[in-house]
């Protein structure tokens, strides 16, 4: 066997028998010593529904590694629900939870000195906080999504947790009564699994599947089938084959498996966080990845589904048309995926799709064909300016005119902004500045899934832009524009804009500017001073030292070195 570093910790020498006497007492016998030991990193919990399942899968994946010849270590992980703490202060933890579920992986993994690690994650954060972590180490790795959940259903609909914030939008609007606000929230999410669009977690997972790291077809099982299980099943075995083999992170993770999972996430009309995540596991393996490489792919790969949150389906209903394979192939065949890129199985890309059709199933429109896409480009923009020189996320998918310009409504924070909205205080054109809210400022980088919902659920969200330098909700679709950087708490311009300021957003012209001289800028920034920190002690102080620029991907030890 390469290179097994635990087995060598444990078996060279009678002097390493008190290390073999701890293990003995958790179930290892005499035989046990030579094999791989394979950390099974659990993020196990019943605090969100994306979670509450993954015990299950994890039992699985032990039994399976037994049955391969190794040895499993299983060990718990944290999650945030962002779901349940959107629009609140506990909202701030959800990007530094990436952060903790990476360190933590990376500490029992390294300090136990494991052969490989197997990583099962529901909630946002999760995938890449495992993704992190395994970049960092470069053992041999794979990552198990939990699955997704099914679609709730309500008068006939398919809902999802965001038909929820948006249905609270339509009731302050007086477009839904009491009983419809109730109905719609006591079935958004009928089960186990997590966020049913192409939110968030489902974008991090088809990532994952398209770079090598998760096996075919798994990041758009459902939670409660079968198969999910099966597939955790045979991941381990996959694991064990790669520990063997010493397939490592940094063979698969490379520059091509990146620009792969782009372009899937434009397919598929995945989540502005899939742009701070990436850029983040890039840094940590080594990549050059910049935002310019996002919008680079954009111009030339097109959205291909119709998924919630700005179109028809859920995640469900793409496994069921075919699931990412069939996107991965209909991109391989017009060159805009790498088929040499290596994955966790061994196999090249081109080598897993060789069986996959060129071409969607005909009985079908989840995932259009290649000469009808949803748009022709993707929705994922950079964009640019005096309100965001290092950069900015928008998505404009659903958008039916991506350009504003219309006078500044500035908030300090997302609840001052949420209360006016749903005030009815928010009139067409104009343009919300959302601020301090970014990785310092806020500190954390909130979602703002409660403001864009009720701008939807008002009627408001093609003819209102919004932007903040913080981040948005997979589920969040519009005239909506996050991740500006520099940040308002390091004095980028957004920190400078004043009420009734003329604010253009034009996602055709990638830009995003403040209408304003730049002598009066000047004036404005020599009177500007940094705010206090809103945190001195606890993990939300040290995150507000510690992280990057969003631009960089928001990571804490990205100036350590």
């Amino acid at each position: 066997m390469a290179d097994n570093r635990r087995s060598k910790v444990v078996t060279e020498g009678p002097q390493r028998s008190p290390n073999r006497a701890m293990l003995r007492a958790v179930g290892f016998a005499d035989e046990d010593f030579i094999k791989p030991i394979v950390g099974l990193a659990n993020g196990y919990s019943t605090i969100t529904p994306c979670n509450m399942g993954i015990n299950n899968l994890a039992e699985r994946a032990e039994t399976a590694f037994k049955q391969a010849g190794a040895m499993p270590q299983m060990f718990g992980t944290i999650t945030i629900s962002d779901g349940i703490s959107m629009g609140t202060e506990g909202m701030k933890y959800s990007l530094v939870s990436r952060e903790v579920i990476a360190d933590s992986i990376e500490t029992v993994c390294n300090g136990q000195n494991m052969d490989g690690v197997l990583a099962i994650g529901g909630c946002d954060k999760n995938m890449p906080g495992a993704m992190i972590a395994i970049a960092r180490m470069n053992i041999p790795a794979i990552f198990v999504y939990g699955g997704t959940i099914k679609p709730g259903r309500y008068n006939g609909q398919d809902l999802t947790v965001v038909s929820a914030f948006e249905a609270v939008g339509q009731y302050s609007a007086g477009k839904i009564d009491e009983e419809q606000l109730l109905g719609i929230e006591r079935n958004a999410c009928p089960g186990a699994g997590s966020c049913g669009g192409m939110f968030t977690a489902n974008t991090m997972s088809s990532a994952f599947e398209v770079m090598g790291m998760s096996l075919p077809y798994s990041s758009t099982m459902a939670a409660e089938d079968e198969e999910k299980a099966e597939s955790t099943e045979k991941s381990a075995f996959v694991l064990v084959e790669a520990i063997r083999k010493q397939i490592l992170p940094s063979q698969i993770l490379t520059r091509k498996a990146f620009e792969n999972a782009i372009s899937v996430i434009m397919a598929v009309g995945g989540s502005t966080n899939a742009v701070l995540h990436l850029l983040a596991i890039a840094n940590t393996i080594g990549v050059h990845l910049t935002l310019d490489d996002f919008e680079s792919i954009r111009q030339r790969v097109p959205v291909l589904c119709d998924l919630k949150p700005s179109g028809r389906y859920v995640t469900v209903d793409l496994h069921n048309a075919g699931g990412i394979p069939q996107v991965m192939k209909m991109l391989l065949v017009h060159d805009l995926l790498h088929g040499d890129a290596l994955t966790i199985s061994g196999q090249t890309i081109a080598e897993i799709l060789v069986e996959v059709p060129d071409e969607p199933p005909a009985n079908q429109d989840v995932i259009c064909s290649w000469n009808n896409p949803v748009y022709q480009e993707g929705h994922l923009a950079i964009l640019k300016g005096n309100l965001a020189t290092e950069g900015a996320v928008a998505k404009i998918s659903g958008v039916k005119n991506p350009e504003i310009t219309g006078p500044a409504r500035v908030f300090e924070s997302e609840e001052e902004c949420l209360d006016a909205i749903l005030a009815g205080k928010i009139n067409l054109g104009d343009v919300i500045v959302v601020r301090y809210e970014g990785p310092k400022g806020g500190p954390g980088m909130r979602e703002m899934l409660a403001p864009t919902s009720a701008l939807i659920g008002a009627g408001l969200g093609d003819s209102v832009g919004l932007i903040t330098d913080g981040r948005f909700s997979g589920g969040t679709y519009g005239l909506v524009v996050g991740h500006v950087a520099p940040e308002a708490a390091v004095g980028g311009t957004i920190a400078l804009v004043e009420e009734g300021d003329s604010i253009t957003i034009d996602a055709h012209q990638r830009l995003l500017q403040l209408n304003v001289s730049k002598e009066e800028l000047a004036k404005r920034r020599a009177n500007w001073q940094p705010p206090q920190p809103r945190y001195t002690r606890g993990v939300l102080a040290k995150y507000a030292k510690l992280v990057s620029s969003s631009s960089l991907g928001a990571l804490t030890d990205l100036h350590l070195g």
